[in-house]
């Protein structure tokens, strides 16, 4: 268990976050701790380019890692394979229709870990953004095989939630915070949306915070953290889209 960090600012009430050139080498990009995930908390950090990540039992932990792995929605690579899935596979494609399901299915601890850090908090504060309409969930719905009923003369496929992405969204900028697949490819659709549409709306980045080779194979990349503030400063300034509906023909 981390103990409370004595090289980084521990923060009292409304105390500022810190400027980010003072965030730690070593773990990489860790700023501050304390606080708290109130709203106000959460919405200055992520306007300064800073994110909350600790584990249950952990004091509340901020970070800005240098560089910062983003993607640009127009660099996102459809493969192959995943162009045949958007062709082929049956799925509906659904924003904000189930927020707290989707961080939910985002906390189930992946192969080899014992734990979460999407705890029962950070759900609670995560929903109360969604519920101002600063965060937001891109849902992919597959049919139930095991399903079917009647409606109306008609055999219908009953639905079920099968992976999506959540995050926040201020102006024109979205910062990932966690997806999750219980099938092939369902995260990947819901990425590949995602970022169809942000082209549309004109959104300049999507903050994947953190290098991964899964990041990278979908065209995300590491700029330097100046660079990234510099952006994100000018996008969060942009006009907010007021209604998270997504276009019917992207990938048609």
């Amino acid at each position: 268990m981390l103990k409370r960090p004595n090289l980084i600012p521990w923060l009292t009430d409304d105390a500022p976050f810190p400027p980010v050139e003072r965030a730690l080498s070593s773990p990489n990009g860790l700023l501050a701790a304390g606080g708290d995930l109130s709203v106000p908390r959460l919405l200055e950090a992520y306007r300064g380019g800073i994110f909350p990540w600790f584990s249950p039992g952990e004091p509340i932990l901020w970070w800005s890692p240098d560089p910062r792995m983003v993607l640009i929605p127009s660099e996102f690579k459809v493969s192959r394979s995943l162009a045949r899935v958007l062709r082929n596979v049956p799925y509906e494609v659904r924003t904000d229709s189930a927020f707290e399901q989707v961080m939910r299915g985002c906390a189930v601890p992946r192969n080899g870990q014992h734990g979460t850090w999407i705890h029962e908090g950070m759900i609670a504060a995560y929903c109360a953004l969604n519920q101002l309409g600063y965060a937001h969930s891109v849902e992919i719905w597959m049919p139930k095989k095991s399903f079917q009923f009647q409606t109306e003369g008609d055999t219908a496929l009953e639905l079920e939630l099968v992976g999506g992405v959540y995050g926040v969204s201020i102006g024109r900028m979205f910062y990932g915070e966690s997806m999750f697949s219980n099938v092939s490819n369902a995260s990947k659709i819901a990425l590949a949306h995602l970022a169809r549409q942000f082209e549309r709306w004109k959104f300049g980045m999507i903050d994947c915070q953190m290098y991964t080779p899964h990041l990278a194979s979908i065209g995300a990349r590491e700029i330097p953290r100046n660079e990234f503030i510099a952006r994100l400063k000018e996008l969060i300034h942009c006009a907010p889209i007021p209604n998270w509906q997504f276009d019917h023909d992207l990938f048609s």
